[in-house]
């Protein structure tokens, strides 16, 4: 990847999960290791699932994306590991079961997207959300009130084609009626998200909230903390008003 041409770039295309929305994962899991009497903090939880997550995308890329009875042993034991932890995996996966039910999972907008998504929109920037995700992503999009703020959505599970796949990057521009030169893409995951737009000749930047941690294998230095650097990154010195 190149120099970002911020002149250039009229489009800026989304990832969701973890780019735009997260869930409440660290507080159920942390009621749930309570039962185990194990104490864990919730930013240690955070920074284990982070790990956890960077490493499933590297070593086991498009797995995450699957139906989670796939991975999910497999996921909480990495979790466990950099806990430091040594429990029963399908003990702690039973318990979480019920936790989930009394609090539930739910995927949930950072406080800063929508003010983020609107202020880019206010700076003539065309908006576009391009996502790996299964039916439950228009759900999640509705909920937070972010369907409105694309001029278009492309959902792997609704086009028949996932990233890093080209395809499904081109079918963006096709439907943005963009290049790739004008585009620049934002999201989390390096080897679906980076790879992928290297496909097809698109700038990308990459989230990661804890600097190194967790791609420490990665040489890329175009990588941002939220969404909200996109604004200084593009060369835009406003600070978006709070949404009330």
């Amino acid at each position: 990847m190149g120099e970002v041409d911020a002149a250039m770039i009229q489009y800026l295309w989304f990832d969701l999960g973890y780019t735009l929305v997260k869930t409440n994962r660290e507080e159920v899991y942390q009621k749930t290791l309570e039962r185990f009497e194990a104490i864990r903090t919730l930013d240690e939880i955070t920074m284990a699932y982070h790990q956890a997550d960077k490493l499933f995308m590297r070593e086991y890329q498009g797995v995450l994306g699957k139906d989670s009875r796939v991975f999910m042993p497999w996921y909480t034991g990495t979790l466990n590991y950099f806990l430091q932890l040594s429990l029963p995996i399908e003990e702690v996966i039973q318990v979480h079961m019920v936790m989930t039910k009394e609090q539930p999972v739910q995927w949930q907008a950072f406080d800063f997207t929508k003010t983020t998504l609107r202020h880019l929109r206010e700076l003539g920037y065309k908006l576009g959300l391009i996502s790996n995700w299964n039916h439950t992503a228009r759900e999640v999009l509705t909920r937070n009130g972010l369907e409105e703020e694309f001029d278009e959505i492309i959902i792997s599970s609704e086009v028949g084609v996932e990233k890093p796949d080209s395809a499904i990057f081109e079918l963006a521009f096709a439907k943005g009626n963009v290049t790739a030169g004008q585009s620049l893409y934002i999201g989390d995951n390096y080897y679906d998200d980076v790879m992928g737009c290297q496909k097809v000749g698109m700038n990308c930047l990459l989230i990661n909230p804890y600097e190194k941690q967790g791609i420490e294998e990665l040489d890329y230095k175009h990588v941002v903390s939220s969404i909200q650097d996109v604004v200084s990154y593009l060369g835009h010195s406003q600070v978006p008003l709070e949404i009330k």
